[in-house]
């Protein structure tokens, strides 16, 4: 007798279901148009410099205050072009991201074993998780004068303040995504031998990256922002002029395009770190996950 099931061959049963939902996973998206992707991506923050360019240009026309506390944009130029023709511009730049980012790089050489011992040994946790905590919250310009009475004005100091100020936030970001895996999946590395190393490798880095990921921008910033402080407070001809010295020489000198040129060279230098390391990651780990649509 002839069977009154009509439906396709790979529709039916449990295994139609899962082609069907394989289909679903595999639905392919174009890539995004260049235009569209430009006016998503780049004009955004170039409307928001405008405006700010704008209002601050109509505070100048208004004389709300006087041109040697508020500098119009031409002066802040001038201090560029300045800069740039004696040569200085690039060296004020690269000498405080590289201690930046050679302090960040410390850090999360540190930071990485510290978090994973403080997250998988429960003593641990008891006798250093407040402190980590402590530290997090202490203003990373504190440390500033101790460093320099220890170890002198040179860069060691430097260092000395951006590991203490970054630390703890990479240690607790690692940690904070190591209590968020689920104790199924660290149950079921160990039943697969995953274990010691080969599980901190292969089970708990993984599902514990974004939390991780977290703690890596919130260390950059600690980082960031210690250095800065360092260079404001100490100050010496042997530890040259970063962004941060360039901005106390321009309050010594009186000159608020000084301090206007330091204060957006900071702030540049902090959304380039963003947008060119950390923005990438997120995206990487997000598409990872099946959380971000691939174009």
């Amino acid at each position: 007798m002839a069977g009154t099931d009509t439906r396709p061959r790979d529709a039916r049963g449990p295994a139609g279901l899962e082609a069907g939902l394989d289909a679903l996973d595999s639905v392919q998206t174009g890539r995004t148009p260049l235009r569209e992707t430009l006016a998503r991506t780049v004009l955004p923050p170039v409307v928001a410099v405008a405006l700010v360019l704008v209002v601050w240009l109509l505070l100048v026309w208004a004389e709300v205050a006087p041109a040697y506390k508020l500098p119009p944009p031409s002066a802040v130029w001038d201090e560029v072009l300045d800069a740039w023709l004696q040569g200085t511009l690039l060296d004020h730049i690269w000498t405080s991201v590289s201690r930046g980012l050679l302090g960040f790089l410390m850090a999360l050489a540190i930071g990485t074993p510290l978090g994973l011992l403080v997250a998988r040994v429960e003593f641990v946790r008891a006798a250093i998780g407040p402190l980590l905590s402590g530290l997090q919250s202490l203003p990373s310009v504190a440390w500033v004068p101790p460093a320099v009475i220890w170890l002198g004005l040179n860069d060691s100091m430097m260092y000395a303040v951006i590991l203490l100020g970054a630390v703890p936030s990479v240690a607790n970001g690692l940690v904070a995504g190591i209590d968020q895996i689920p104790p199924l999946l660290l149950r079921a590395g160990r039943t697969l031998g995953a274990t010691g190393l080969r599980g901190a490798r292969h089970i708990v880095m993984p599902g514990a990256l974004p939390g991780y990921l977290a703690g890596l921008k919130q260390g950059w910033a600690f980082s960031w922002r210690s250095l800065m402080a360092a260079e404001i407070i100490a100050s010496s001809p042997d530890l040259g002029v970063g962004l941060g010295q360039l901005l106390e020489n321009g309050r010594n000198n009186a000159s608020m395009s000084q301090v206007f040129l330091a204060i957006f060279l900071i702030l540049l230098v902090g959304i380039a770190i963003d947008l060119l390391i950390f923005s990438p990651l997120e995206r990487w780990v997000l598409r990872s996950r099946g959380l971000l649509a691939t174009r």
